[in-house]
């Protein structure tokens, strides 16, 4: 489904990396040798994998540390621990995966940091973001449910880093800002954003897509941003038309005179403006 989700989106640059835990027993014998492999190597440990020698030594084996990186390499593997099943499981995965044609990276090291995961976890990563580049992390925990105190559910899941995820697609999709967009309200003067925002709304609300300029600034200046965004139309609000119960309405594109309408029913007097005959106030 992950696959398939990246396809869509036009993201490449993104490989699977897969691993398998096995469960609880065979994980608790890892997780034992690991301790004490660490133990013999107490020198080599920064304060961090100190803290989590006893809670937590499978994290260890995620240190970015580069004075840790050959000690760690040599710590007992997850896979050494592995019963039948658990590797018959495993098998069993990667063949579902090849029979997909979705390719992936078997990583002894990949871990997660809850203990309720079990078998198979996975991580899709990309170098386009630097250090940064796990976008989406995931496996099967089975016995959450149970440690909740539900009944025994075979499960799976993941979580996705949107932030991360929108940085690397817009890498490779750059949004046409102008696409599509109908009327760009300016406003300044007193009282004039309030007003605005509802104006908005509205127009949004008779099927319109609409910017509502932010930020301050002159007419002149907002003028210029308008006709930049690639709307069709200006709606603009200043005091005198606020006073007025009015809207100046300007067509961008081509020549053509700055109107005033009612805001009592802009929205149709703008779409005659773009598909017919708009009547002035």
């Amino acid at each position: 489904m992950l696959s398939r989700l990246w396809r869509e989106m036009g993201l490449e640059d993104v490989r699977l990396e897969i691993n398998c835990l096995g469960e609880a027993p065979e994980r608790l014998a890892h997780r034992q040798a690991l301790i004490t492999y660490f133990e013999a190597h107490a020198e080599l440990l920064d304060e961090d994998a100190k803290r989590r020698l006893h809670s937590n030594p499978l994290r260890i084996l995620d240190t970015k540390n580069p004075t840790m990186q050959d000690m760690v390499n040599g710590a007992p593997r997850l896979s050494e621990f592995l019963g039948t099943e658990s590797l018959a499981h495993y098998q069993g995965v990667k063949r579902l995966l090849d029979d997909a044609g979705v390719r992936y990276i078997e990583n002894p090291r990949l871990v997660r940091g809850l203990d309720y995961y079990n078998l198979t976890v996975f991580e899709w990563i990309t170098d386009a973001l630097g250090t940064q580049g796990t976008i989406c992390g995931g496996g099967r925990y089975d016995g959450l449910i149970e440690i909740l105190g539900g009944k025994p559910t075979p499960a799976i899941g993941f979580a996705i880093g949107l932030e991360r995820l929108l940085e690397l697609y817009l890498e490779v999709n750059q949004p046409d800002d102008t696409a599509d967009l109908d009327v760009y309200v300016v406003h300044q003067g007193e009282g004039t954003a309030r007003r605005a925002f509802t104006l908005a709304e509205e127009l949004r609300d008779a099927g319109f897509a609409v910017v509502l300029h932010a930020g301050g600034g002159g007419f002149k200046n907002q003028m210029k941003r308008a006709d930049v965004s690639g709307a069709a139309v200006a709606v603009i609000l200043g005091e005198n038309e606020l006073n007025a119960g009015t809207a100046a309405v300007k067509l961008l594109r081509g020549e053509s005179k700055q109107q005033e309408f009612k805001q009592e029913g802009l929205a149709e007097a703008i779409f005659g403006l773009l598909y017919g005959e708009g009547e002035e106030s």
